[in-house]
């Protein structure tokens, strides 16, 4: 009788638990997931930052920020998010013109506008935006959508990525791309298409090539080929990288004792090439801890998608958890030599402030498709 009681009251201490993290719009799961995330990256920035408390200091007080947008994110219906697409969108794009018009100009691109006490990279944005527009956009329509909405979608994705383009900013608008393309694939894109895609890219490569890419982008893509012919300019980074990284083995060569992050060999070691000094100094161990907690968010987000209630959500979160897989993918491939160097940070590892707050919102969106749904449950 006792232990029958205790366990009653064990339950329903674990439910009304469970019920105030709902209600509060929070996905427990992925919170632990997100602070073990930023718990790691507090250790190797120490590292990768000279061992300056500074930068350790403006990293908490950023992604601090940005957990904060992602709390406020989560107590927004995904409704409001549908009829805010338009206005996020318009808003983005006006943003996007102003850089190019009044834009500051920093190491020959032109990509921020000041805003007085600080500045800001409207591109960035758009990660979130442009999926999001288009998800709206899309579900308005059954799936498989009309062909005449699948065209306008592409016309909606375009636009922003010519803009980015423009400034010149070729990383960021691969990223761009892909999260908006990723909503138009889940709606239900036939494979007929994307072949004919794929067949009118290689065609027009050439073009790309010769009349769009910059003289240092064809540079980066020849350097990936072969980074010895340029050992002291443009191989320099993908070799101290490949250096950095081989040099850590199993087990790395302790905290704070990478030589090639602490005699700075190796170039921007906070932000683009901070999982190279994650692997110099703390080796594989470090590298699969760093894939397990990572794996550990990717599951939480795809079974959140999984279990989404409307086409809307479902688009937009296989758009934001492929998006968070494809980072990953290319910072880990810049920095390992497999691909050209295009500025792309670790998520939630590398010391940078605008993506921090774009991931947060991102997931902040995640949270709220799952935790009013489960809402309307308990309502019932």
């Amino acid at each position: 009788m006792v232990d029958k009681l205790l366990n009653s009251s064990r339950h329903d201490l674990e439910k009304r638990s469970n019920n105030i993290w709902v209600r509060m719009h929070i996905d427990i799961t992925l919170v632990i997931c997100l602070f073990l995330t930023l718990l790691l990256s507090l250790v190797v920035l120490y590292s990768a930052s000279g061992q300056h408390p500074e930068m350790l200091v403006n990293h908490i007080m950023r992604t601090g920020f940005a957990f904060i947008l992602m709390i406020v994110a989560a107590q927004f219906k995904p409704k409001f998010y549908v009829k805010a697409s338009v206005f996020l969108y318009i808003g983005c794009l006006i943003l996007l013109i102003l850089v190019d018009r009044v834009g500051e100009i920093s190491k020959g691109a032109q990509r921020w506008l000041n805003i007085g006490f600080t500045r800001i990279q409207p591109s960035e944005f758009l990660k979130v935006v442009l999926p999001l527009s288009i998800a709206a956009f899309l579900a308005r329509d059954n799936i498989p959508p009309k062909t005449s909405n699948l065209i306008m979608a592409f016309i909606l994705l375009i636009v922003p990525v010519g803009l980015i383009l423009k400034q010149p900013d070729l990383g960021t608008a691969v990223l761009v791309g892909v999260s908006g393309f990723i909503v138009i694939f889940c709606a239900g894109l036939s494979f007929w298409l994307i072949g004919i895609g794929i067949l009118g890219f290689v065609s027009v490569l050439p073009i790309i090539w010769n009349y769009v890419l910059h003289d240092y982008q064809k540079q980066r893509v020849l350097t990936l080929l072969n980074p010895e012919s340029d050992p002291l300019g443009a191989g320099y980074h993908i070799i101290q990288s490949k250096i950095a990284i081989g040099s850590g083995g199993i087990f790395g060569k302790g905290w704070l004792d990478g030589t090639q992050s602490q005699l700075e060999f190796l170039p921007e070691p906070h932000t683009d090439f901070i999982f190279a000094v994650l692997a110099e100094e703390g080796g594989m161990i470090a590298f699969l801890l760093l894939m397990t907690i990572y794996i550990a968010i990717v599951s939480r987000c795809a079974y959140i998608t999984y279990n989404a209630k409307s086409n809307f959500e479902k688009t937009l979160g296989a758009s934001f958890t492929f998006t968070f897989v494809f980072y990953i993918f290319v910072n880990i491939g810049m920095v390992s030599g497999i691909l050209p160097v295009v500025g792309v940070p670790l998520p939630m590892i590398s010391y940078g402030g605008t993506s921090m707050v774009t991931l947060g919102i991102c997931f902040g969106m995640l949270m709220s498709f799952h935790t009013h749904k489960k809402n309307l449950i308990f309502r019932k």
